[in-house]
């Protein structure tokens, strides 16, 4: 019985998955977004996001924890760094997936994974939509000017 084991296995024994999660989790912080299907970037948020919150206090202990994670000198070295500064007053999210389609092959969900803080188009964006007002019903008020300027000529 499988009662309460919830996570994806993805297909594979219990090595397999750990070592590909850990690779995936190095490239994702190596180059801020990775493409992949859709069941491994869900299951790769899950391994990946707890070790972005180790990143913000910078001891020796987190930071071999998070490598017995990894197994990456180069990409403790990165989160640690640059990220850990970029996501220092974020409270969790540090990850986005935004799907692109289906994979030609096998019809498989294909999807983008980045680390959100990392995608300048989607931050700028972001502010774009704070300023957007509430379209009202008085459209006329430019016109009015001109209607009662009209009206006084005649």
């Amino acid at each position: 019985m499988r009662h309460n084991k919830k996570f994806n296995h993805l297909g594979r024994k219990a090595a397999h998955r750990s070592a590909m999660l850990s690779n995936m989790a190095a490239s994702l912080i190596l180059h801020k977004r990775i493409f992949t299907t859709v069941a491994k970037a869900k299951a790769l948020r899950v391994y990946v996001e707890p070790l972005l919150t180790k990143t913000k206090e910078d001891t020796t202990h987190s930071r071999r924890v998070v490598f017995s994670h990894l197994q990456n000198k180069v990409a403790v070295k990165e989160l640690f760094g640059d990220v850990a500064t970029k996501i220092a007053n974020r409270p969790g999210g540090y990850t986005r997936i935004l799907k692109t389609g289906y994979r030609l092959g096998d019809n498989a969900a294909m999807c983008f994974i980045e680390l959100v803080d990392y995608n300048e188009n989607m931050l700028v964006e972001g502010t774009k939509k704070a300023s957007k007002t509430r379209r009202s019903r008085k459209r006329k008020t430019a016109d009015a000017p001109v209607q009662e300027a009209a009206a006084t000529q005649e």
